[in-house]
């Protein structure tokens, strides 16, 4: 999957044909989709798309998924307004397009999506889940917004120089044991300074034999051999977000 010419982790994988349960909605200067839990729920979930944005249905699977699990589920347009990267579009240009889409330059965003869910949807307890680009928004979050009480990041990529060990609640971190672009040592790195440093509570886990994106963007029915994974990743992520939420 990876070479010189697609230098991205993220392979679009298998796109889901999904029509989303919620709807789309404007929060101030962003768009965001909104799915809410079939009884009324004082708990939300930030879901935060990957380079693909928030329009693309996987994502927006995940977050009809948390919703049917209880929670208020929102997946806004973290990229407000800019283009999504498309599978079409030349890799050669892809880290010109990232360098405008600072995973790390969002609290604006967060300000419009935290505030919207606190008035206009009563979410009272707040957690946020973030898919790849997004795993990397989760890291920061994490370490800004104390009123975000849980936080999953999956496959965010790490470098070595990074220190996510600030963290100001419980926050899970899903990997996959054969990601092209998040190597093993990375992980243990990341480990070893979270117990060293870290003074909330964390868990770093390892899926045997899965690529990057497999919690959401592979198909269980198109790929039964990773279904007991898939589902595992999906499962860990929302019991993390129960006992801390």
């Amino acid at each position: 999957m990876a070479n010189e010419s697609r230098p991205c982790p993220c392979g679009i994988g298998d796109r889901f044909d999904y029509e989303g349960c919620g709807q789309e909605v404007q929060v101030e200067h962003i768009k965001a989709y909104v799915c809410k839990a079939p009884a009324s729920a004082d708990k939300a979930v930030v879901v935060i798309h990957d380079i693909f944005g928030w329009q693309l249905p996987n994502t927006r699977y995940m977050a009809d998924m948390l919703a049917a699990n209880g929670y208020i589920a929102i997946c806004p347009d973290f990229f407000a307004g800019g283009e999504a990267w498309k599978p079409s579009d030349d890799w050669s240009k892809f880290d010109d397009w990232l360098k405008t889409r600072d995973a790390r330059k969002i609290n604006k965003e967060a300000d419009a999506v935290l505030k919207y869910l606190k008035e206009q949807c009563g979410a009272k307890k707040l957690g946020v889940v973030g898919f790849c680009w997004g795993g990397i928004a989760v890291h920061h979050l994490m370490m800004t917004y104390p009123e975000l009480k849980a936080g999953v990041s999956l496959y965010g990529l790490i470098k070595d120089s990074d220190d996510i060990s600030n963290l100001l609640n419980p926050t899970f971190f899903i990997f996959a044991e054969k990601d092209d672009f998040i190597p093993l040592h990375q992980i243990t790195l990341l480990e070893q300074k979270l117990k060293k440093n870290c003074k909330v509570d964390f868990e770093v886990k390892i899926y045997p034999g899965q690529t990057h994106g497999f919690v959401h963007r592979r198909g269980e029915d198109i790929s039964p051999q990773d279904k007991p994974y898939i589902e595992e990743g999906r499962k860990d992520m929302i019991n993390w977000l129960n006992k801390y939420i």
